[in-house]
């Protein structure tokens, strides 16, 4: 059965850079579990900058970090943004990232891993109540990230 009219190969979608986030991290903890590698990452602070939507990250939000036994790290992000006129948007955002052999011990040992040394994704959704942002309720992002062990950064992507 197929329930799609056009085949979805031909199909290209529209992107346009919405913002870019730089978020640091207070804290980074590891715990190892019979299932999972679980990092826990507490935010501290962070910018949102770009032609569509600026602000602040603001503290207390998270990313909430699987890495299976397959060497994938599943994202789970909850954050807090305040924009540059006062209005808040909750974030959340899920993905993936592999690091290469090449770029894991330069990753324990603090460094950057830009985006293009390694596969890291991300979908970050927006939900608000201002009315000024009500747009962003209905928004389908896609986001490229660079990653370090104290902040993350991503380059936001509105898909069209």
């Amino acid at each position: 059965m197929t329930l799609l009219k056009a085949d979805p190969a031909d199909t290209v979608f529209p992107v346009e850079h919405l913002c870019d986030f730089a978020i640091t991290f207070a804290s980074m903890r590891t715990l190892t579990t019979p299932t999972a590698t679980r990092l826990i990452a507490s935010i501290s602070h962070g910018s949102v900058e770009g032609p569509g939507l600026c602000g602040e990250f603001l503290a207390g939000g998270g990313d909430w970090i699987t890495v299976g036994s397959d060497g994938v790290a599943r994202m789970d992000v909850r954050a807090l943004i305040r924009t540059h006129d006062g209005e808040l948007v909750h974030l959340t955002s899920t993905g993936r990232v592999t690091l290469p052999d090449t770029a894991i011990s330069r990753f324990t040992a603090g460094e950057t891993i830009a985006w293009n040394e390694m596969h890291a994704r991300s979908a970050p959704l927006f939900e608000t109540g201002a009315e000024r942002y009500a747009w962003l309720n209905s928004t389908v992002t896609v986001a490229v990230n660079e990653l370090a062990l104290d902040h993350v950064d991503y380059r936001v992507y509105r898909v069209g």
